[in-house]
């Protein structure tokens, strides 16, 4: 009824503005001096013109509930209804011998109503828009930091919504173009440096980030001219974390460790990555994981086939699972249950399943752990590796992920995962589909990352633990970390293993401080000493391999010299930790060959000392 009523209100307003303007247009053609004969045919020929309008317009759907109220779909209706109505009227005026009004007064008068209907939709929406603005008395009066797209997306939700908890009062953008001009009529006051006396001139309390796809060295540098002018400041998320690309309003949070490190902005060749994934069968090994689950979140969205999420950790696929659909059905065929230890069973997986494409992210990665078991980095990390891989033959394209611990390495993780890399080139070499490496350093809010103890030791009132106060690291959020995942796959080659550019190295020491900025009470900080397998600084690129970006600014090429999986089937995973570390060592030099038959590699469990042989690779 209401829909109706509005549609009738729209009606009357399009007849009187026809009235007025045929109307105007005929006395300004006669000089105001109208004749009764003038006058009663000026009468009809409004009467004819309305009921003309109102059948076009009915046509059109302008009076039937289509279009939103002054949106740009109804402004079009309304101005195609009133061009058609004005050229019959002139059709018809031009066709009757006693030409019953001027030749103009369609055109002219045509003009005058269109205007008038499209002001009076202005003026309405512009009503409208004013009585849905949060109320002053109640909202935070906020400055905004970037005019850009998620800047004007951001500032029309707050300004939408009566109950909203912010009223934007100011945007501010380092951009000069933007001075002085209005978003949604709150008005740009200046540059990052005009923060202070934009935050007193307005009596705005908070400054959000509404840039979604900046530089973390931008928000650190915003965050700090803030939080030094004395106020509060929040962030919209990265378009990595957003589900559909779009901020609002509830998108709107406190800034994160993660904001103030890892945030970057990734151009992305949507057709490249379309092509190797969108209805393809996709198969995720460790997808309960950290990375492994952020991989199923975002391939999701291009559509595969078929997508297998596989892990050993039943209540890490349930978790990962019900972020994909909400529902979390455990006996959904997409949710498999195996350990890459079982080898029949991980064979029996990919020939019932038959995957097309493969992302390989299973994988023990706590260092300290396995300096002191590296016999489980062997099982899992290599041996489970080499299984997926024999299992693998066939598939279109096999994605290895790496660490940046694998360049030139020092622990027992780093061998492992190097060993991995050299038997992912070796099965790209022996056979079809495209076999390559991912090599990048920590995320950001991984299970394994530092940022997960230091969250603990906030939690526990402190103090932090830093192991020496020059360490650094790369630093990369989880989901611009799988972001490139997936693109690198797209443009890899079989053998390569592809770099991640993860920016410049951040102390770690740093990063304790940032947190410690965030935590809710003071929290001390202190240093121990480096681990045994950890480096004081990591690296991305091993000793001869070179820097090459030929396909993407953020991501490197470097070939990997293949290992012969004979060299790895005869470690001895219950010997010495000394024992296996000196192999996994040994394993990781590509100058060396070690022995391949069986007699040999069996001696070789039980008598480490047994050298082995120049290689020609």
């Amino acid at each position: 009824m209401r829909a109706r009523g509005r549609a009738i209100a729209a009606l009357v307003i399009d007849g009187a503005a026809w009235g007025a303007g045929l109307t105007a247009a005929v006395l300004t053609r006669y000089e105001f001096a109208l004749g009764t004969r003038q006058l009663v045919t000026t009468t009809l020929a409004v009467l004819g013109t309305v009921v003309l309008h109102a059948v076009i317009g009915h046509l059109q759907f302008l009076y039937r509930g289509r279009y939103g109220f002054a949106s740009f779909e109804e402004v079009r209706a309304v101005s195609l209804t009133v061009l058609l109505t004005a050229f019959l009227v002139l059709v018809a005026d031009l066709g009757l011998p006693s030409r019953p009004i001027p030749a103009s007064a369609p055109v002219v008068g045509g003009m005058i109503a269109l205007v008038l209907m499209l002001a009076v939709r202005y003026l309405r929406r512009l009503q409208r828009e004013y009585s849905s603005r949060p109320d002053p008395s109640t909202a935070t009066p906020v400055l905004l930091f970037g005019a850009g797209a998620a800047g004007h997306v951001l500032t029309r939700s707050m300004l939408s919504d009566r109950r909203g908890r912010y009223l934007p009062v100011g945007v501010i953008d380092d951009d000069p173009v933007q001075r002085h001009l209005r978003v949604h009529g709150v008005p740009v006051l200046g540059g990052r440096e005009a923060i202070p006396a934009a935050l007193a001139a307005t009596g705005a309390g908070t400054v959000v980030f509404s840039v979604a796809n900046a530089d973390a060295a931008l928000v650190r540098e915003v965050r700090g001219i803030t939080v030094a002018a004395g106020a509060g400041f929040k962030v919209v998320p990265a378009l990595s974390e957003l589900i559909d690309d779009r901020v609002s309003v509830t998108d709107v949070r406190d800034v994160r460790i993660t904001d103030l490190l890892g945030r970057r902005q990734i151009d992305t060749d949507l057709d490249a990555i379309a092509g190797y994934l969108t209805g393809k069968r996709v198969l995720v090994t460790g997808a309960g994981g950290s990375i492994g689950s952020e991989l199923c979140r975002q391939l999701s969205r291009y559509a595969p086939a078929e997508l297998m999420m596989l892990d050993r950790d039943e209540s890490a696929l349930h978790a990962v699972q019900l972020s994909l659909d909400g529902r979390a059905s455990l006996d959904d065929p997409s949710v498999i249950l195996a350990d890459l230890r079982d080898a029949a069973t991980v064979r029996s997986i990919f020939k019932v399943r038959r995957p097309q494409v493969v992302f390989h992210a299973a994988a023990l990665k706590h260092l300290p752990l396995l300096e002191r078991y590296p016999g489980e980095a062997v099982k899992t990390n290599i041996w489970g590796t080499l299984t997926v891989l024999e299992a693998s033959a066939g598939v279109e394209r096999f994605v290895n992920i790496s660490t940046d611990k694998a360049a030139n390495p020092i622990s027992v993780l780093g061998y492992s995962k190097r060993i991995t890399e050299r038997l992912t080139a070796h099965t790209a070499a022996a056979g079809p589909g495209s076999f390559l490496s991912v090599r990048f350093g920590n995320v950001l809010g991984s299970r394994g990352s530092v940022l997960t103890a230091f969250n603990a030791q906030i939690a526990a009132g402190g103090p932090m633990v830093v192991t020496h106060p020059d360490v650094t690291r790369y630093f990369m959020t989880i989901q611009e970390a799988v972001h490139l995942v997936i693109q690198a796959a797209a443009i890899g080659q079989g053998g390569e293993a592809l770099v991640l550019q993860m920016g410049s190295p951040v102390r770690i020491a740093e990063v304790a401080r940032q947190m410690a900025q965030l935590a809710p009470v003071p929290i001390d900080i202190e240093f121990s000493s480096l681990r045994p397998g950890e480096k004081l600084h990591e690296e991305l690129f091993g000793t001869g391999e070179i820097d090459r970006r030929p396909l993407h600014p953020l991501i490197s090429h470097v070939q990997v010299p293949p290992l012969d999986p004979a060299e790895v089937r005869f470690l001895d995973s219950h010997a010495t930790p000394e024992v296996v570390t000196a192999e996994l060592a040994r394993l990781c030099d590509q100058t060396l060959r070690l022995p391949r038959h069986e007699n040999t590699a069996g001696l070789r469990r039980m008598d480490p000392t047994i050298t082995r042989t120049p290689s020609a690779t």
